[in-house]
């Protein structure tokens, strides 16, 4: 059972941010998988809160694109195939490139050792056992960080639509000792070149990391 989002003396917003973070968490770690219902009662009863920001949160999740509404069906994890998601990572390898190359006269020291302290910590727990809901969030938050760095809020915003989508396609790539590898090793040339401010290593590394990330999330073994 879950455990429930204290929710005594909590401002309504922030509530629904709470709930909003929890649910998108288990989405892209798969423990709300693809097509599960989002009933606004049944999770208001789970997580021990009113059905209002839970309503919220479920309106934001559709908003991103991580659930879907259907007339007399109700809202549900949304689902993607392969073509759609090979799609989804074709424009985010432009993107995430443009942001990286942003980022690359931009960052500062402080926002550099930030940014290490993160590849830092996915190369350390490369020793633990995968855990997909923590693994998922650390990818996220870099590639969240980096983007702030870029300045432009349309291409932060497009690009973590893009991002969360791409999460419900197999999350269990987190699964995946090798894959877990392959991220930190990519998130760390991305960094030096940033550190160096290699505007055009920055984008090529950020290109390179998506397009590897689009075999990855597809292959298929004997394939």
């Amino acid at each position: 059972m879950a455990t429930p989002i204290p929710s005594e003396d909590v401002p309504g917003d922030l509530l629904a941010e709470s709930v909003h973070r929890r649910l998108q968490e288990e989405i892209l770690s798969g423990a709300l998988g693809p097509g599960t219902p989002l009933s606004v009662p049944a999770l208001a009863a789970r997580l021990a809160v009113s059905r209002s920001p839970v309503r919220e949160a479920v309106l934001r999740l559709m908003h991103e694109g991580l659930a879907v509404h259907t007339p007399r069906v109700g809202a549900r994890v949304a689902t993607l195939d392969e073509e759609t998601v090979c799609a989804v990572l074709e424009v985010r390898e432009v993107l995430d490139g443009l942001a990286a190359r942003r980022a690359a006269t931009a960052a500062t020291v402080a926002d550099l050792d930030l940014l290490r302290a993160m590849v830092g910590e996915q190369e350390r727990l490369l020793a633990e056992a995968a855990d997909e809901r923590r693994d998922t969030r650390l990818d996220v938050e870099f590639h969240t960080a980096v983007r702030a760095l870029a300045g432009n809020a349309p291409l932060a915003g497009a690009l973590q639509r893009l991002d969360t989508q791409a999460h419900l396609y197999r999350s269990d790539i987190w699964s995946d000792d090798r894959n877990r590898r392959l991220a930190a090793a990519e998130h760390r040339r991305i960094v030096d070149a940033l550190e160096a401010g290699d505007e055009r290593g920055a984008e090529d590394a950020a290109r390179a990391h998506v397009a590897g990330l689009r075999v990855r999330m597809t292959r298929r073994e004997g394939r």
